[in-house]
This record gives C-alpha cells, structure tokens and sequence, in this order.
C-alpha cells in the first residue's frame, strides 16, 4: 500500500524512478538498508542536484522536496 502511494505521488510531481525489487536483489543489499534502520517499503534512494536523501516508507514531505 505505502509502494503505491509512492509511486502515485513521484507520478503526480513528475518524478522520474525506477522500482526494484529488493526481493530479486542479493541478501546483502537488504541487509544493508536495514543495518541503516530502513525497514519497510518501499525505500527511496534519491540523488538530484538539489537533494541527496534516503528514506523507507511513504514520505509525502520528501517527494515534495524533491521538485521544490
């Protein structure tokens, strides 16, 4: 459910990602998120000229960050 109010909200600001699935990825890369205390989905890697960030579940204020 969080995945797609994510996903809606990148769509409605314009955001253009890319969805993987961490259950296709190796073990650990999983582990790594959860050694960083992201433990839910979906998590957001983001890397623009004006916002760095990464966060775990549906974030509302961060995705509008990204196209403030």
């Amino acid at each position: 459910m969080q995945c797609t109010a994510t996903y809606r909200a990148l769509d409605n600001k314009g955001v253009t990602y890319e969805v993987i699935d961490l259950t296709t990825q190796p073990v650990d890369v999983v582990e790594s998120f959860k050694a960083r205390g992201l433990m839910q989905a979906p998590i957001v890697v983001t890397a623009t000229a004006t916002v760095t960030d990464t966060w775990a579940g549906f974030q509302p204020d961060k995705i509008a960050a990204l196209t403030a």
